[in-house]
């Protein structure tokens, strides 16, 4: 797939989405990102801008003529395009059946008619709700979220794999870890640096701070992605990414700290085994599939958080 194929990205000025624009302009393919940047960010794709083997479409999925002219002439889609805040559920309960399942429904018809075949998407651990096996495999079930945000995300691979057997297509379903780098615009880690810029003296971590999750740097999220593509080919192929072991919500308030060079900083805990409605207390993937067919990631979890960290508070 990576001679001047023509692939369109869905999301591609997000955080993953950007990362994955620049290692497929770097294999030599001609690359269409569609964003509506809602949470995107043009920086993160300008110096894309001026090559003529890339195009950014200000689009929404909503809109199915837009992504229906946008998929004209696509050999391969990665569609990484979604509402990516799990918290938001609690207070909005529409957003992610809009930007999550109804997007992708309206990118599968777009595909369907112009006879696109290929697809990968990437879903997330969160469709497994409070697994019982740890580290949890792909065949794990029944799958049961706890969070809309997995609800969409998990209605979203079954629309993915019943439009592969319906109409011939191939498609790649990638279920995350939490994946951390430089452009994070949410999540722990951007939440902790937040609050300790605000008040270095003191910072609060939602539930008991005992939250045991994987976390996985972006560049090896991205290597993972790419490599399962190429290796794997069967029409509906499904792969966890993640690292190999966890670190607790209060490790990673430690090791912010210790980045931010902060000392004697208090922690406060709001209490409770979960940090709000719908989150996974616990999480660890089984990557043993995607580790038979060549691939594993080097980075811990906390080598992964550090490293994010420090570049997001350098603010590279």
């Amino acid at each position: 797939m990576y001679t001047k194929n023509r692939i369109l990205v869905t999301g591609g000025a997000g955080f993953i989405g950007s990362y994955l624009v620049d290692r497929l302009i770097e294999k030599g393919n001609i690359i269409t990102v569609f964003d509506n940047l809602s949470s995107g960010k043009i920086e993160f794709i300008e110096k894309h801008l001026e090559n003529p083997d890339f195009t950014l479409i200000k689009g929404d999925l909503l809109d199915h003529k837009e992504i229906e002219r946008a998929c004209k002439d696509i050999d391969y889609v990665f569609h990484v395009a979604a509402n990516p805040d799990v918290r938001l559920g609690t207070s909005d309960t529409k957003v992610h059946f809009d930007q999550n399942i109804l997007a992708s429904y309206n990118l599968l018809e777009a595909m369907r008619k112009n006879s696109v075949k290929k697809i990968a998407f990437t879903s997330t651990s969160t469709i497994y709700g409070e697994a019982h096996i740890m580290p949890t495999p792909e065949n794990y079930g029944p799958l049961i979220p706890i969070s809309l945000y997995g609800a969409s995300k998990l209605a979203c691979e079954a629309l993915i794999t019943s439009y592969s057997h319906t109409f011939d297509m191939q498609a790649w379903v990638f279920r995350f870890a939490n994946i951390v780098g430089t452009r994070s615009t949410h999540g722990i880690i951007v939440d902790f640096i937040k609050k300790l810029r605000e008040n270095p003296t003191q910072l609060e971590i939602l539930g008991d701070g005992k939250q045991e999750k994987s976390y996985l740097h972006v560049s090896e999220c991205v290597d993972a992605i790419l490599y399962a593509i190429e290796k794997s080919k069967k029409d509906v192929n499904i792969f966890n990414i993640g690292s190999e072991d966890t670190i607790s919500a209060t490790r990673i308030g430690d090791t912010i700290v210790e980045e931010m060079r902060l000392s004697g900083v208090r922690f406060t805990y709001t209490g409770g085994n979960r940090g709000w409605k719908g989150d996974v207390p616990r999480m660890r993937l089984d990557i043993e599939k995607l580790k038979a067919i060549g691939w594993k990631p080097v980075y811990t979890s906390e080598r992964s958080v550090r490293e994010t960290a420090r570049a997001l508070i350098k603010g590279d």
